[in-house]
Parts: C-alpha cells; sequence; structure tokens
C-alpha cells in the first residue's frame, strides 16, 4: 500500500477529529461567517509526485481554499433559494459518506440501501400529503428532477403518438405547454431534444402574475385539436412563489389527453401551512412532480426527489433501463433504480433526509416552513414601507421580489452589489417583467427576527447613496 494512504489509515480516528472539529468550529460561528467571498483566488496548484496525507492536505486546504468558503447555509443567505443543513441531516449525510453505499435495489442484492430510499420516499410523500401511488426516488437536484419526470412524459408522449422514443428517438414534434418555467425545466427540454425553442407559451393572469391564464390555456388546448401535450405547471414561480390553479387544470383532464408535471421544487413545502396549503388543492392528480430537498428540507446540497405516478412505471423503464446489461437483470422482474432514473453510479443521498425527517418530524419541519414565511412577511412589509424601496410583486409565501423605486439596472446591481459586499447578507439579482429586481428568499431553519432587522438596517445605511 502507498505509504502515505497506509499512515492514513492507521491515524483516520486522528484526520476524523480534526475534519470534524473544524466542520464543528464552521457551524458554530456560521452566523458571523461572511456570505460573500472577497478574496484573491489562488494560482493552479501543482499535483505532487508523493502525497503528503490528509494531514497536510487539511492544512494546505486551510492555507489556500477555506477562507472563501461563505456562509452559504447560513441564516442571511438568501439567494437562489438555498436551505441550510439541520444536524439530523449533517450526522445521515456523514453516514452516507461513511457507509458509501451503491444505492440500487431493495432486496440486499449487493446492499439493500435502496430500501433505506423507499423509506424515505413514503416518509416525503406523507409530509407532502400525497398518496402512495407516486413512485419517487433521489436525484441531485431539480434540474434532474425535471429532466427525469419530463423524460417519462416524453416517453408517453411518443408512446400516444406510436413511437417509441427511447429506442427510435423523436421523429416528430413534441407539444410542451407551459406559462412561466424555471429555467430547469426549458434545460432538461433541451437535454432531452424536445427543444426549448419548441414551447408553447401560455399567457399569464394579469395583472402582475405569473400563473397560468387557464382560459388561454384551454384556447391553446384546443389549437392543437385533440393532439397529446405536456403541460408543465408551477408549484411556486421563482420570483414571486405564483402557483398554477391545480384544481382547474384537474378539471381539464376529462377533457384533454395531457401529461401534468408540477414543479413544486419548494413551493410543495407550502402544503405544511395552514394558510397557504390551499394553493396546493388537488396537486395529488398530477402525473410528476418536481420536489428540491436542499431548498425547505434543508438537507446538503445535491437533494432532490421525482415523483411519478406508479402507473406510468413501464413507461419509466423504457426511458432509463439498461437494456444491455444482463448482470443487471430483468428491468421488468424486480426494482432497481438503475432502471428508474438518469445515473447508474448513485450514493446514498436519502440518508440525510432520512434522519432529518425522523429527527424533527412534521410539526418540525411545520414550524419552519411557517418562520420563513413569517419572516418574508416581515421583509416585504419593510420594503413596502420605504419609499425609496418598491415591491414588484406581493409577498405570496417566502419569497420578497423588489427593486430600488428610482432604480435603472446599473442603479440596482450597484445597490445589491454594495449590499452583497457587505458580507453580512447574500441576495440574488432578477428580472420581473422586465424590470430588474432583487430577490430574498427564506427557507433557512437558522434564520431569525434578529437577521431580518440586522438586514433592514444594512439597507437604510446604503440606500441615500442610490436614490
Amino acid at each position: 500500500m502507498n505509504k502515505p494512504l497506509q499512515e492514513d489509515l492507521d491515524s483516520l480516528e486522528r484526520i476524523i477529529q480534526l475534519v470534524s472539529g473544524q466542520g464543528l468550529n464552521y457551524l458554530k460561528a456560521l452566523h458571523t461567517r461572511y456570505t460573500t467571498a472577497d478574496i484573491r483566488i489562488p494560482g493552479q496548484g501543482a499535483l505532487p509526485q508523493k502525497g503528503g496525507g490528509s494531514i497536510a492536505a487539511l492544512q494546505l486546504f486551510n492555507q489556500r481554499w477555506e477562507s472563501a468558503m461563505v456562509a452559504a447555509s447560513g441564516p442571511r443567505y438568501w439567494g437562489f433559494v438555498t436551505g441550510g443543513t439541520t444536524p439530523a441531516a449533517i450526522a445521515g449525510d456523514w453516514l452516507a459518506t461513511v457507509y458509501d453505499q451503491n444505492t440500487q435495489t431493495a432486496k440486499g442484492e449487493g446492499d439493500l440501501s435502496a430500501a433505506i430510499e423507499l423509506e424515505t420516499i413514503g416518509l416525503l410523500r406523507e409530509l407532502l400529503n400525497l398518496p402512495e401511488c407516486f413512485l419517487g426516488g433521489f436525484v441531485t437536484g431539480a434540474t434532474m428532477s425535471n429532466f427525469t419526470c419530463l423524460a417519462v412524459a416524453r416517453q408517453w408522449l411518443g408512446n400516444q403518438q406510436g413511437t417509441d422514443i427511447a429506442k427510435q428517438g423523436i421523429t416528430q414534434q413534441l407539444p410542451v405547454l407551459t406559462a412561466t418555467p424555471h429555467s430547469s425545466s426549458v434545460k432538461s427540454l433541451a437535454m432531452l431534444g424536445m427543444g426549448s425553442g419548441n414551447i408553447i407559451t401560455v399567457n399569464t393572469l394579469q395583472p402582475n402574475r405569473e400563473a397560468i391564464d387557464i382560459r388561454d390555456l384551454e384556447a391553446k388546448i384546443r389549437a392543437l385539436n385533440g393532439q397529446p401535450f405536456i403541460l408543465i405547471s408551477s408549484a411556486g414561480t421563482v420570483n414571486t412563489v405564483d402557483y398554477d390553479d391545480f384544481a382547474a387544470i384537474a378539471a381539464l383532464r376529462s377533457h384533454y389527453n395531457f401529461w401534468w408535471h408540477i414543479d413544486a421544487a419548494f413551493g410543495g413545502f407550502a402544503i405544511l401551512s395552514e394558510t397557504h396549503q390551499h394553493l396546493l388543492k388537488d396537486w395529488e392528480q398530477a402525473d410528476s412532480i418536481t420536489v428540491d430537498c436542499h431548498k425547505w428540507l434543508n438537507v446538503p446540497y445535491e437533494s432532490a426527489v421525482f415523483l411519478i405516478r406508479e402507473q406510468h412505471r413501464l413507461l419509466q423503464v423504457t426511458a432509463f433501463q439498461n437494456s444491455n446489461a444482463p448482470y443487471l437483470g430483468d428491468p421488468l422482474e424486480s426494482f432497481n433504480y438503475l432502471n428508474l432514473l438518469p445515473e447508474n453510479s448513485r450514493r446514498l443521498k436519502a440518508l440525510p433526509a432520512w434522519f432529518t425527517l425522523m429527527a424533527y418530524g412534521r410539526d418540525g419541519y411545520k414550524q419552519i416552513i411557517e418562520e420563513s414565511i413569517r419572516l418574508a412577511q416581515i421583509f416585504g412589509a419593510f420594503v413596502a414601507s420605504r419609499p425609496e424601496l418598491q415591491l414588484l410583486a406581493p409577498v405570496r409565501l417566502n419569497t420578497v421580489c423588489f427593486t430600488l423605486t428610482a432604480g435603472n439596472a446599473e442603479r440596482v446591481a450597484a445597490f445589491l452589489s454594495a449590499l452583497n459586499q457587505t458580507g453580512k447578507v447574500f441576495m440574488t439579482p432578477t428580472l420581473y417583467k422586465d424590470q430588474p429586481g432583487i430577490r430574498a428568499t427564506f427557507v433557512n431553519f437558522r434564520t431569525t427576527e434578529a437577521d431580518v432587522e440586522l438586514v433592514k438596517a444594512l439597507i437604510l445605511r446604503l440606500l441615500p447613496h442610490y436614490k
């Protein structure tokens, strides 16, 4: 065995102590750590001929990169709809690495970690009040969840047209209708060969809405003259967390033939809010749903779930099966994630979610969701109270979309840059109805009203410079 590797193996307890101690120090100081990295990126490091072992590598990391690690899981990182990491989720994530399972089957052929994943999917279904008819699995994020769902939708649409797209490829245009899709859905359509430019855009409700205009949707459907299609709807748009009318869409199912996909990356968790759960009425009638766990579930990055009705399992297997690998078994005879999603190689992504759901339960997550909504309303009320600021849309859930009252694109960008450069908060730019804006999203379990007050004070200090 390589000498540094053998020495590391002999010193494994020491290595784990050092790394866990450093991680603990980071987490203890998370509320004070900068939200923006303001350092010069070091030059390209050279590959050593002989490595120095883990402790030397840790020291080198601390010298070169540690100070650039921002508080992305901290209480004032309000950009990209990024959640934090609960203590239980951290425990599950570390153990997922330690156990290093190849998560595929649930029957013990090699390992049975897929049984943990299936159980976790069941826990999520319970949390989200969804029926058992949804089969699910873990992928890296909303992009791959949307990709997985839309790949099966593509297979369904091809089947309606008499084509096995997985085998024969796309032979004719596949209609996709949507109003305000997330970029990951558009990207998925591009990767699936369906063409991001082939979307049939449905009008949104007016004024100042991002939700589908049901009357225009039905007009667009009628124009297809009975042709089956895919509908992508939103349970929480990115800018303003607007929801499509799922009850109205469900009613259309009795008259028209289409695959209904809901992107509920973070908005699906509104089901836990007594004041907002009505927004998801009838969403369980969809064919497929995207849910992102590294947002409001507060687990580490690279965690999302696809949920597809089990009645479509044959289509799902047809889309993803490893048909030329007999050592993997018959894809239709036994459950195997290898034949149900894009990745063949996959770690036990479900374990952090399993840990945190078991640790905090429905009541814990209900509190996180309701507190996030409350804090967004407080921050939104502050924006509305300032003559220098303007809400671009009502605060519907957990996102505040706003701008400077007298702000052109350059001034808004400069203000946001100055705000982020304080290192105390991080927000992201956006464009809403052709207006440059700023987006602040509340999903982190650590965020408190004191954090909101701190950010309000920062904004008040900066505003006189951007009139």
